[in-house]
């Protein structure tokens, strides 16, 4: 397959880029393989990346319903953190933090990674105070963390209000450094490319329509494309995990689907190069390298599947961000998408051994899909391999909502709504 090294670079930059192999094939499903994963976003892929990379396993089929990047892998604000409190969920983030930074080098494909730096700003001595705990969570699970003062947060975005006189005055906020962000597109098309090249089958349009059973234990699935049978059967579809997963017999998930928005103005010359969340509201905004303001907020707040949204969080999301930017009042919109988000009862994935045998489950991401995409295909890929979940993802087993053991890092209560 193509390596993009520097001396493939040179010869397609002399030959007008005419010797560009296709960045994975377009293979035909085959009638049975060991490992089939329903879904090629960002965490199929790469859940399929690490199956073969780290545990050999390379008969493996990526099912994609549309095409690959076409979900929310490409339809997301981009940012990457690791900036959590609680102990079950803290190493998560940060082991996926950790493979972020080295991710350009193990794809050989440049994700675009920035670390850029985020900052969580807080308008009361309250949430001030949070940010410390939550800081030292941090500091205390080897993870860096600092507490901004005004004046240091001014020096670093200086197009913030941070006068008295804002309607949201800045007290403060929790920095994480090494938090950024990366480039959808290339983080869906550097995995796909990755598994490609190792064996792996990636078949895009191919909806699955059902599951084959035998003897209670699922043996494959149904396709628009035919039945293809497996080993094991790995489900990672995003918002449409109760609609496919209601096809195996699991009726009764934790989790509802919602839309979340995203937008981007025209754009701009480099005004903010930090990621910022706003504290006052659900805000979250950075600048992409093309000079577009990428911004975000609440969900629309009704269930859904469609990938689009309203005006009224478009209006929401616009006041909190002039709140925090008032000199952005001109800068003009110019679009705005929306992808559907499983949310889950306490705001946590479920990566997980499903309940039927031979069927395993990742779903559930809230607003930390994109994020998490290298830490859940790495040990996603290690519940499959194995038939036990990684010492990372055991906290996030379905099993929790019924023991109560739950991953509440927000203090919500179980509204997926609200995390």
């Amino acid at each position: 397959m193509t390596d993009y090294s520097i001396l493939s670079l040179a010869k397609n930059a002399l030959n007008g880029q005419a010797g560009w192999a296709p960045a994975w094939r377009k293979p035909d499903p085959k009638p049975a393989y060991d490992v089939v994963i329903v879904g090629g976003g960002g965490h199929g892929l790469a859940t399929a990346h690490y199956l073969a990379k780290h545990h050999g396993i390379t008969n493996v089929a990526v099912l994609e319903k549309n095409l690959i990047g076409s979900g929310n892998v490409g339809r997301n604000t981009t940012l990457v953190r690791s900036n959590y409190m609680l102990d079950r969920t803290l190493p998560f983030y940060e082991h996926s933090l950790k493979l972020w930074e080295g991710l350009s080098h193990d794809l050989n494909y440049n994700v675009m990674f920035s670390s850029r730096g985020i900052i969580n700003l807080a308008h009361s001595p309250g949430q001030l105070d949070v940010f410390r705990r939550r800081a030292n969570s941090m500091l205390l699970n080897g993870v860096k963390a600092k507490i901004l003062g005004t004046d240091q947060i001014a020096e670093k975005v200086p197009a913030l209000d941070v006068s008295n006189a804002a309607r949201f005055p800045i007290l403060g906020g929790l920095y994480q450094a090494r938090g950024g962000t990366a480039r959808h597109d290339a983080v869906a098309w550097g995995f796909a490319r990755s598994a490609d090249r190792r064996g792996v089958d990636i078949i895009e349009q191919c909806e699955v329509t059902g599951f084959l059973k035998k003897d209670g234990r699922v043996v494959g699935v149904s396709t628009s494309r035919g039945e293809i049978r497996a080993k094991k059967t790995a489900i990672v579809v995003a918002g449409s995990s109760s609609h496919v997963l209601k096809q195996a017999g699991l009726n009764n998930l934790p989790i509802e689907s919602h839309v979340l928005q995203a937008f981007v103005s025209e754009g701009l010359k480099p005004v903010l190069d930090v990621a910022i969340t706003f504290g006052a509201g659900h805000l979250y905004i950075s600048q992409s390298d093309k000079g577009g303001l990428v911004f975000g907020g609440d969900l629309d707040g009704y269930n859904s599947y469609a990938q689009r949204g309203n005006l009224p969080i478009a209006e929401d999301v616009a006041t909190m961000l002039l709140a925090m930017f008032p000199a952005f009042a001109k800068v003009r919109m110019l679009r705005s998408w929306g992808g559907v988000m499983d949310m889950s009862m306490d705001g946590q994935p479920i990566i997980d051994i499903g309940p039927v045998p031979g069927l395993y489950i990742n779903c559930g991401w809230c607003y930390e899909g994109f994020k998490a995409t290298p830490a859940s295909g790495h040990t996603f890929a290690w519940t499959i391999a194995n038939d036990a979940p990684h010492e990372l993802n055991a906290p996030f087993s379905l099993s929790r909502f019924q023991t109560g053991y739950v991953l509440d890092e927000k203090g919500r209560g179980p509204f997926p709504g609200h995390h």
